[in-house]
């Protein structure tokens, strides 16, 4: 992640995490059981109002507690028809990220969520969001920050359905609205609903959110409890890092709101949080919380890598095909690059959607997403993935985000450019609350770019297994 403010000093950093001793028989690299259950560090705030960060949760001294619910963290403070429809939905034994953040965040603390892709961040801070707002008062009190449409389509759908209500119960309660400003939407509409009756809850990309601020159509005075999610990703966007520092300190402040950053990605983020604090986008006591960090990749996943030249990539991704059979894959390439496009050369996109629709003899659907197609084609695109198994060839947008709990297989047929994206695109597998059954990550490389795929083994801490380019295609 790039910086956006100052290099940390020194007292920031040994002020905001604390660790304590461990005996040696409790150490990590002693005792492999203990890697996922001990934390790498224990904090100990030496002020309330410094920002921390926590890791995994501790063992207590007195042994393993029980793992509380969703219900007993949440009874009292999130409305109780919204708990029970998370239950009816599957949700009833917390992940570790929502076990740590939602006491947390529940309590008023500014967060930034730190977990990999698929550990439950949305669920946690949705919960966060209906305990805050007023369900009597017509007026924006929580507002959810997406990078893109499809992932706010998703965020919408979850929402929606935790807020819904059985007939009969509660009707003196006035139930709660959840609106949507995506990019490629009806605005005009939105528009016409904000001056009648502002909802409760906005999910927006941040172009469309913008356009009804600068208009003064929508309004913040009442707000509550402000999401980014994906932050690492938006930050990263010059499409989007401008209008995003805007909304976090001059649309709104940080006094009059609870601020919540998510992502399972965030670089250098000792110095992130120092920024958020300096640049006054959260308040200064701040919690950093990260799950996972020992081991970032879900063990289930199966790594694989084949070394062929760029000539061969193509056969070799449908002799890959034709052995794995896959139920649903995602095929990942690499946005075309400027020089490309000068050239006049076609797109990865296009090169491989060609290829398959005229090789390929399997029975999946094959279909196309990428990010400058319009937005009713990738409207289109995205239903027919929830209906069917498919073939989906994609660039990096469908590595954000997007809930395809289907997919077996992912395919690399361009190297991802660092071991962030590597991470997104890998986590698209194998996703809960779905079994934990194997699947697969295969990335087709050339001999010069393996250091590179070496790279993204040692910092994201996985194993990748060479699969002979002569097997595939003998």
């Amino acid at each position: 992640m790039a910086s956006f403010g100052g290099t940390p000093p020194a007292s920031f950093l040994n002020r905001e995490t604390h660790s304590s001793p461990l005996p040696a028989f409790l150490s990590r690299n002693s005792n492999p059981r203990l890697r996922n259950s001990f934390p790498l560090l224990i904090p100990f705030p030496s002020k309330p109002s410094s920002a921390i960060s926590c890791s995994a949760s501790a063992l207590s001294h007195d042994g393993p507690k029980r793992t509380r619910t969703l219900r007993e963290i949440c009874d009292g403070r999130v409305p109780d028809h919204v708990l029970q429809r998370a239950v009816e939905m599957g949700y009833v034994i917390p992940t570790d990220i929502q076990e740590q953040s939602l006491p947390i965040m529940l309590s008023g603390r500014d967060c930034i969520l730190h977990a990999q892709t698929g550990s439950g961040k949305t669920l946690a801070y949705l919960l966060l969001v209906f305990s805050s707002i007023d369900f009597q008062r017509s007026a924006v009190q929580a507002l959810i920050i997406v990078p893109t449409r499809e992932l706010g389509m998703q965020v919408t759908k979850v929402a929606r359905m935790l807020a819904a209500k059985r007939d009969g119960i509660e009707k003196m309660q006035k139930a709660c609205t959840i609106m949507t400003l995506l990019d490629g939407g009806m605005l005009k509409r939105q528009k016409s609903w904000l001056k009648a009756e502002p909802p409760e809850i906005v999910v927006a990309t941040i172009g469309s959110l913008c356009q009804m601020l600068e208009k003064r159509v929508l309004k913040l005075e009442a707000m509550r409890v402000l999401i980014i999610d994906e932050v690492d990703f938006m930050f990263n966007s010059s499409k989007q890092v401008y209008s995003l520092r805007k909304l976090l300190t001059s649309f709104s402040t940080v006094d009059s709101r609870q601020t919540i950053l998510a992502s399972a990605s965030i670089p250098q983020h000792n110095r992130f949080r120092y920024d958020c604090v300096q640049q006054k986008w959260t308040k200064s006591d701040v919690v950093h919380i990260h799950v996972n960090h020992v081991e970032p990749m879900p063990s289930h996943l199966c790594h694989k890598y084949v070394i062929c030249g760029k000539k061969e990539r193509l056969h070799t991704l449908l002799s890959l095909l034709d052995r794995d059979a896959p139920k649903s894959a995602i095929i990942f390439v690499s946005e075309q690059s400027e020089k490309s496009k000068w050239a006049g050369q076609l797109p990865s996109t296009t090169l491989v959607i060609e290829f398959l629709r005229a090789s390929y003899g399997g029975c999946l659907e094959i279909l196309l997403l990428e990010e400058d197609m319009n937005f009713n084609a990738r409207a289109i695109s995205f239903s027919e993935i929830r209906q069917q198994g498919f073939l989906l060839v994609s660039t990096d947008i469908a590595g954000r985000g997007f809930d395809l709990p289907q997919t077996t297989h992912i395919y690399n047929f361009d190297l991802p450019k660092s071991a962030v994206d590597y991470l997104h695109r890998a986590g698209r597998t194998g996703r809960i609350p779905f079994s934990k059954d194997e699947c697969h990550v295969t990335t087709l490389i050339s001999p010069e770019e393996r250091f590179v795929l070496q790279r993204f083994e040692n910092e994201l801490m996985f194993h990748c297994e060479e699969l002979s380019f002569e097997s595939l295609v003998g």
